[in-house]
C-alpha cells in the first residue's frame, strides 16, 4: 500500500492507494477518531456490485450509520440530487460532527464534497473514489461542484477531505468506457507531469488497458502525487494550478454541446487534441512535437463518440466557462511535455480551426 500526504489548510490529510484496501476504511475512520455519525453516500452502479462488501466492512458499526444510494450521472449532477443528501441529513439529525462518505465516481464525490462543505457550514467527508478517472483526479484536491443548467461545476467550493482511500480492486468491474475516462485524464497528466511519465504511459498503455496492477497502482501513484503537490503549491487554482485544466475549456463544451452523451474522460481525450492544435496554430507548439504528440494519442481516437459538434454552439458554451477572465476565453495550452502555457487567449478563427482539425482527426 502507498500513501500520499497533502499538506494544506487548516489539516492535512492521506491518500491511501493499494489493491483490497477498502476493508480497512473502518480503522481509518477509527485512527482520525472519525468514529461518529456516519452517512454513506453511494452510486447506485457500485452498491448493486458491491452491498455485500459494504455491509460487511460496515457492519460491525457502534454509532448512527445510514446509507444512501443515488442513480447519478452528469444530468443529476444537480440541486435536486443534492436535496436528497441535505435530505437525509435533516431528517437523520446529523449534526456538525457528522461525516459523510462519498463512494463511487468522479460525479459522487464531487457532489457529496459541496453537500458536506455547505451541510451546517461544513462537516467532514472521506472520498472512496471506485472509477479510474475519480481515482487518479477528482477525488483528489478539495474541488466540490454541482452543474447548473447548461454550465458544468459553476456552483461550487474548494473543499478538503479528511481521506482518501483508493482501492484499484474497484477497476475490476469498471466497463471499457469508464476505464477510458480514466484515460483520458491520465493522457493529461502525461503531458503536464514531465517526459519520465509520459514515455512510460507510452510504453505501459495495453497494460494499463488490461489493468496490470503495477501498472495501475504506479500510474495512480505518479497522477496523485503529481497533483497532490500542485494542489499544495496552488489550493484555490490562482496560478500553476491551473494547468490541471489542460484540455478542458473545449472538453466541457463538448460535454455541454452533446447533451452529455459523451463521458468526461472521452471529452477531454477530443479537448487534449483540439488544445494541441491550437497550441500549434498560436505557433508555441512546433509541427514536429504536434504530430509526434498526435502519433501518441491515436490509438485512443476510436473511443471518442462525438456526433457532429456544433462548433459556433462550442464556442457560445465556453465564453460561459469559470476559468475565464475579462469576459475572454483563457486556454491551457502545451509548449512541450511538462511545459504548459496558462491563461491564453486565441483569435475565434484559431479556436475553430482547431476543432475542425480534431473533427478531422478523429473520423
Amino acid at each position: 500500500m502507498k500513501k500520499i500526504k497533502v499538506n494544506v489548510e487548516p489539516e492535512s490529510y492521506e491518500i491511501f492507494i493499494g489493491n483490497g484496501i477498502f476493508k480497512n476504511i473502518s480503522i481509518e475512520i477509527k485512527k482520525r477518531k472519525l468514529f461518529r455519525s456516519i452517512l454513506i453516500v453511494i452510486d447506485k452502479n457500485v452498491y448493486d456490485i458491491y452491498k455485500k462488501e459494504i455491509v460487511t466492512v460496515f457492519g460491525n458499526y457502534n454509532y448512527k450509520l445510514e446509507i444512501l444510494v443515488l442513480e447519478i450521472d452528469e444530468k443529476r449532477k444537480s440541486f435536486e440530487s443534492l436535496d436528497k443528501i441535505y435530505s437525509k441529513l435533516i431528517e437523520n439529525k446529523y449534526g456538525r460532527d457528522s461525516l459523510i462518505i462519498a463512494i463511487g465516481g468522479g460525479i459522487i464525490g464531487d457532489i457529496v464534497g459541496y453537500a458536506a462543505a455547505t451541510y451546517m457550514r461544513g462537516i467532514q467527508y472521506v472520498q472512496i473514489p471506485t472509477t479510474l478517472l475519480a481515482m487518479v483526479d477528482s477525488s483528489v484536491g478539495g474541488k466540490t461542484a454541482v452543474n447548473f443548467g447548461e454550465t458544468k461545476n459553476v456552483i461550487g467550493a474548494f473543499y478538503q477531505p479528511r481521506l482518501v482511500l483508493i482501492d484499484t480492486d474497484f477497476l475490476k468491474t469498471l466497463s471499457t468506457d469508464e476505464l477510458v475516462c480514466g484515460i483520458g485524464e491520465i493522457v493529461k497528466y502525461a503531458f503536464i507531469t514531465d517526459e519520465q511519465y509520459y514515455n512510460y504511459f507510452k510504453r505501459n498503455i495495453d497494460r494499463l488497458f488490461g489493468l496490470d496492477e503495477k501498472v495501475i497502482t504506479k500510474i495512480i501513484y505518479q497522477s496523485v502525487l503529481f497533483k497532490a503537490g500542485v494542489v499544495e503549491a496552488d489550493e484555490k487554482e490562482t496560478g500553476i494550478r491551473k494547468i490541471l485544466n489542460f484540455g478542458h475549456t473545449f472538453a466541457h463544451a463538448f460535454e455541454v454541446e452533446q447533451n452529455h452523451r459523451i463521458k468526461h474522460g472521452q471529452a477531454v481525450i477530443a479537448g487534449i487534441i483540439c488544445a494541441l492544435y491550437l497550441s500549434e496554430g498560436i505557433g508555441i507548439l512546433d509541427n514536429i512535437k504536434l504530430n509526434e504528440y498526435l502519433k501518441f494519442i491515436y490509438p485512443m481516437k476510436k473511443y471518442i463518440n462525438i456526433e457532429e459538434p456544433d462548433t459556433k454552439k462550442l464556442l457560445d458554451i465556453m465564453s460561459r466557462d469559470k476559468k475565464n477572465k475579462d469576459g475572454k476565453i483563457k486556454f491551457v495550452l502545451l509548449n512541450g511535455v511538462g511545459n504548459i502555457a496558462i491563461d491564453i487567449e486565441a483569435e475565434r478563427i484559431q479556436v475553430e480551426k482547431a476543432i475542425n482539425k480534431m473533427k478531422k482527426f478523429v473520423e
